[in-house]
């Protein structure tokens, strides 16, 4: 049975920070589930135990608990709000709330609020636990009412989803990566259009990690990937900016998009239709220009598109007019693969030529062409931050490496981090050496690597994001996700 308009709360609590990709204020989007206004004597009752059930002078009783541990709880927004009360009023809620729990879960049957309550003490509760195991019995427990609501509320798809947020931002280690995954898919099946933004950052990373470790299969995860960037877009054009906002899905506007593009290098994840519509305006906008002629080109041959598709045809005409033609030093062979959209063969193919020639500033260029693939096409940092410094081999005094590099750790905000918040911003402080360190070496990229400093500088971590964590301007710092590097903290004021 499922109560009919039943409401739920929409709390969105705002954590700031930025993705090198994604330039807005940070925030991670919480949902509650809480209280429901009383409903008319004619609306349908929660199948569940509530206080109507009882004896008068038991729902008498039941009812003055209510009140005394809803007086601590009335505008409680979670464990961080408790822990401003007196330590022992809160115990004496949790008493109370205990009690009324237990014989009317259901208060009168028509709002959820002993469940919302219960979950906000619990949480509270594993915040003090000093005992491992003590902690994970809240905890257990605060996750069970989740199903509780489910059952006795309906709405599955809104309150898995945020269960499902829980076990990812808070208690990771309660569930799996495929058992969250699971279960903010379930979500998004029963939602659909109206899924909440709150499950789209969390389930746009596990989707891409899971992808890129091969623990799920294109086919499951593709569908998922489109249907979230097309209800993103649906819901960019229909909200009013104020709408769009509170709901949270400008936080969704600064990450899922550039991690679900980092899903472009996993051959066949999009297909041809995604790839035209990302990247067939370059071409219009540039139609005789050789470098986007090759990126559109290449993007839909590596999407497999059919040469007799117009767009197609048009620009791999404009290629066989404009840029079919020898390389200097190399012949056509490593361009051909790239327009082609063999991309592993092109930078296999760059790499192989840097190593042949004997010009040192030729091997060099060809090694940096080899790690612009790897990380614009293929989106694999690592083996482009090692192409660039072999291209550095080649050419010590030579800034664009230094340049490329910067740029990879300052996109990995989405990869080292929810895309917002500390993990996202402190990217930012390796990317800025490196582009200090381009401009020492060789002045000629000094315009480009200050345009790019000036540009993140105000993206780091503030003076206050420093603070909170005991840290200090000028200390050294190991920056981990994939960059590994120690660098200096600073601070956007």
């Amino acid at each position: 049975m499922q109560i009919k308009h039943l409401n739920y709360l929409v709390l969105l609590l705002f954590v700031f920070a930025c993705t090198p990709k994604t330039t807005e204020p940070a925030q991670e989007t919480v949902e509650e589930v809480a209280e429901v206004e009383p409903t008319k004597p004619e609306k349908e009752l929660s199948p569940c135990k509530n206080w109507l059930d009882l004896p008068k002078d038991e729902q008498d009783k039941v009812k003055v608990l209510h009140s005394l541990y809803r007086d601590v709880m009335k505008n409680v927004r979670g464990a961080s709000d408790l822990a401003k009360f007196d330590p022992a009023d809160v115990d004496r809620a949790f008493e109370n709330w205990k009690t009324v729990y237990e014989v009317a879960p259901a208060a009168d049957g028509e709002r959820n609020t002993h469940y919302g309550d219960g979950i906000k003490l619990y949480e509270y509760k594993a915040s003090l636990e000093k005992d491992s195991l003590v902690k994970a019995g809240y905890i257990q427990r605060l996750l069970f009412i989740y199903d509780e609501v489910i059952r006795c509320y309906g709405r599955e798809g809104f309150t898995i989803g945020r269960k499902a947020f829980d076990l990812y931002y808070k208690y990771p280690q309660f569930a799996t990566d495929i058992e969250k995954f699971n279960m903010f898919k379930r979500s998004f099946d029963l939602e659909k259009e109206d899924a909440p933004a709150f499950i789209f950052n969390p389930f746009t990373s596990l989707l891409a990690n899971l992808v890129v470790d091969e623990k799920i299969s294109i086919d499951e995860a593709s569908p998922y990937a489109n249907m979230m960037l097309d209800i993103l877009a649906k819901n960019k054009e229909k909200l009013p900016a104020s709408k769009w906002k509170a709901e949270g899905w400008d936080v969704v506007e600064s990450y899922a998009p550039a991690r679900l593009k980092t899903l472009e290098g996993v051959k066949g994840f999009y297909d041809c239709n995604y790839y035209k519509e990302q990247y067939y305006s370059a071409y219009e906008n540039a139609p005789n220009d050789c470098d986007s002629i090759i990126l559109v080109l290449s993007r839909m041959k590596w999407a497999e598109c059919s040469g007799e598709d117009p767009q197609v045809n048009t620009v791999f005409t404009a290629y066989n007019q404009e840029c079919n033609k020898p390389e200097p030093g190399s012949g056509n062979t490593c361009r051909q693969l790239l327009a082609e959209g063999k991309y592993r063969e092109a930078a296999d193919c760059y790499e192989q030529k840097a190593q042949e020639v004997e010009d040192a500033e030729k091997s060099a260029r060809y090694m940096l062409t080899s790690a612009k693939i790897y990380y614009g096409e293929l989106k694999q940092y690592s083996k482009a931050r090692n192409a660039a410094y072999k291209a550095l081999e080649f050419k010590s005094n030579w800034g664009e490496p230094y340049l490329l590099i910067g740029k990879l750790y300052a996109s990995s905000g989405p990869l080292c981090g929810p895309g917002r918040g500390w993990d996202s911003q402190i990217v930012t402080w390796p990317a800025i050496d490196k582009w200090q360190k381009a401009k020492s070496v060789d002045p000629s990229v000094a315009a480009e690597a200050n345009k790019l400093i000036n540009r993140y500088t105000q993206y780091m971590p503030s003076v206050e994001d420093v603070f909170q964590r005991n840290l200090k301007k000028g200390q050294s710092f190991r920056v981990k996700c994939w960059i590994q590097e120690t660098t200096t903290i600073r601070t956007a004021n």
